[in-house]
């Protein structure tokens, strides 16, 4: 993935999500679903909004890619080749097929760091 001058600017401008002022955040509301700039979600009244990385632009085209990058702001998997945050990262381990948001954050910074190989 390849930033943009301006989210670099972004990803510099500020350590993590909490420090984005409140009348520049972006909300993903999980019970309707949308992109929401005001807390309650005006669409079904939910109060428990994600605040959203302002690098993610949620429309992620691709099915399946083979590696994946993380946001350089948030942290969280975004897809290598747009850049959106709406991905679901998948490892394979002994076999079976888990889904990695369902893994405690130890395990989760465990998978960032491994190193990757290509064997040939």
């Amino acid at each position: 993935m390849i930033w943009t001058e301006e989210q670099l600017k972004l990803s510099k401008k500020y350590r993590n999500l909490e420090e984005i002022p409140t009348e520049e955040r972006r909300y993903k509301c999980h019970t309707c679903h949308h992109v929401v700039t005001e807390n309650p979600c005006p669409c079904c009244g939910e109060t428990n909004l994600e605040i959203m990385c302002p690098l993610d632009h949620c429309n992620c085209h691709h099915n399946i890619i083979e590696k994946i990058e993380y946001c350089p702001l948030c942290g969280q998997p975004v897809c290598p080749e747009c850049g959106s945050h709406d991905v679901s990262q998948v490892s394979r381990v002994t076999g079976y097929l888990a889904d990695v948001s369902g893994w405690n954050k130890g395990k989760q910074q465990e998978l960032k760091d491994r190193a990757r190989y290509s064997v040939a």
